[in-house]
């Protein structure tokens, strides 16, 4: 009966400002901002989601279909439309930037800060070096992974973890200074 649009034809026949239902469930946040900039408790709710680098997806796309990192990045967003907190919260974060693209690893980045600034406080687990040289405190665990780790390698201010010996130190130290991953730069060998 509703062709795949999950509203009966009665319903998806209302429009409003030449839109269905069906057709604002189509736009993107970002083409929702844009559409809807006249209409400031809409863009209100809206802009958030494109703070955290959520702009692509559909109105109307299933939350079931979201990635793990969308879903990290979905309740950032709740969290900033929600003004002033009542009371200050944790939020624990597993790899929230894998599979973002580099620009948008500094809109998640921004969005952390403005959290921070509202008083919450952000733990992430993570190994991307933008992500650890913002941070106020990193927590190097290692020396290696799985149990050859575990262990305190490195606790301190982004500097304060650089001037270590270990694997995150001299990445973290060459990502300071500006010099990209070491790893890269070393000549490749071939066998």
């Amino acid at each position: 009966d509703c062709a795949g649009k999950r509203f009966r034809p009665e319903i998806a026949e209302l429009k409003r400002e030449g839109l269905s239902i069906v057709d604002v469930l189509g736009l993107t946040v970002d083409d929702a901002i844009e559409r809807f900039a006249a209409h400031p408790k809409v863009t209100g709710a809206l802009r958030p989601l494109a703070d955290v680098g959520l702009g692509y997806l559909r109105l109307g796309q299933p939350l079931s279909t979201l990635s793990g990192g969308e879903a990290q990045r979905l309740r950032i967003a709740e969290a900033l439309a929600e003004g002033s907190p009542r009371k200050p919260r944790l939020y624990v974060l597993d790899e929230p930037t894998t599979g973002l693209h580099l620009e948008d690893v500094s809109v998640l980045l921004r969005a952390l800060a403005r959290l921070v600034e509202r008083g919450h406080g952000v733990l992430a687990v993570e190994h991307h070096l933008d992500v650890m040289a913002a941070a106020d405190l990193v927590i190097d665990l290692g020396p290696e992974a799985g149990p050859e780790g575990g262990h305190v390698v490195a606790r301190g201010t982004p500097e304060e973890v650089a001037r270590g010996d270990g694997h995150t130190a001299r990445h973290l130290r060459a990502a300071l200074e500006g010099r990209g991953d070491p790893d890269l730069e070393a000549e490749p060998t071939f066998t």
